[in-house]
């Protein structure tokens, strides 16, 4: 019995395919981790949040690479190290946090969901042939999105908000470069031991940050709900999801891989509703079946192409 489930099981892996069920597992566990993030900075800055769950992440990646004694990088293979850190964690991460500062958390969203529209023109201007339906269902999707946050539409026309609109737009092109530049340099060393240093590198440079404004809180005066979320954040979103995600970027297009970024803020919504009791209303229903909708287009293509 037991040999039959493992046979059904390893079938089905096989049917679905790894990477795709690598994709799903970044929709929706990256989507949790904005619920996480919610609590962590309840009791701290959101920088000195990002720092600490970067070093700690870093330092378990590392030191799960020394322990299995893995060579570390060489010559220019510390240049790619570096580049990346400032594109996926600082720049990336630092400015959205800080964006979010000066925008609502809805407007965030629907910037946030920008990033594959910035894959498709970028690789559309390196010369990269894209599928116009994958085009199109990507379209759709961010349609579906600013449905779900129709209430923060409005926003992009305060001019309040045009330093955090700026900041956050700023994030979304270097995360794109940012997962263009790691699709591309992957094979140069390895991608996981890669990814703690950029971790370490750039928690470092955060933290120096929120040191040298004066921003920070003791870390005795950090309470256990925040460790809890900043233990999960370090768990799920640093070292799993982040592990599914490198896998899924060299193993999809970049217009498949892109779209978890329509589907996280679609989870945290959710969860929202569940866990928090936030209003689910039916825009965010409405939003939620056209970026289905968008998806299927996107994964029809997929499957078009490989015939």
């Amino acid at each position: 019995m037991k040999t039959r489930l493992k046979n059904a099981f390893a079938s089905r892996i096989n049917a679905i395919g790894l990477p795709v069920l690598a994709l799903c597992w970044v929709c929706f566990f990256w989507g949790t981790t904005w619920i996480a993030s919610k609590e962590g900075v309840r009791h701290m800055p959101a920088l000195q949040l990002a720092g600490i769950r970067q070093f700690i992440g870093g330092i378990l990646y590392v030191a799960f690479f020394l322990y299995k004694k893995v060579p570390w990088p060489k010559g220019k293979q510390w240049k790619a190290i570096f580049i990346l850190s400032i594109l996926n964690f600082v720049l990336s991460n630092g400015l959205s946090t800080w964006g979010v500062k000066y925008i609502s958390s809805g407007l965030g969203a629907i910037i946030g969901a920008i990033f594959p529209l910035w894959i498709v023109f970028i690789s559309l201007f390196r010369g990269e042939r894209i599928a116009r339906l994958s085009v199109l269902g990507l379209i759709v999707s961010f349609s579906g999105v600013c449905v779900v946050f129709f209430d923060h539409l409005a926003d992009l026309l305060n001019p309040d908000f045009r330093f955090g609109i700026f900041l956050s737009l700023i994030a979304t092109v270097s995360w794109a470069f940012g997962s263009l530049y790691t699709k591309k340099k992957a094979t140069s060393f390895n991608p996981y031991f890669s990814l703690g240093l950029q971790m370490l590198i750039s928690s470092c440079i955060t933290l120096a940050i929120v040191g040298a404004t004066g921003t920070g809180v003791t870390i005795a005066s950090i309470p256990a709900n925040s460790w809890w979320a900043i233990g999960y954040l370090v768990i799920i979103g640093s070292v799993l999801t982040f592990i599914a995600f490198i896998y899924m970027l060299q193993r999809l297009p970049p217009e498949i891989n892109s779209i978890y970024a329509y589907m996280n803020p679609i989870v945290a919504v959710l969860l929202g509703a569940l866990i928090f009791g936030e209003p689910l209303t039916m825009s965010i229903v409405i939003g939620g079946c056209v970026t289905l909708c968008g998806l299927y287009l996107v994964n029809y293509s997929m499957r078009k192409s490989k015939m």
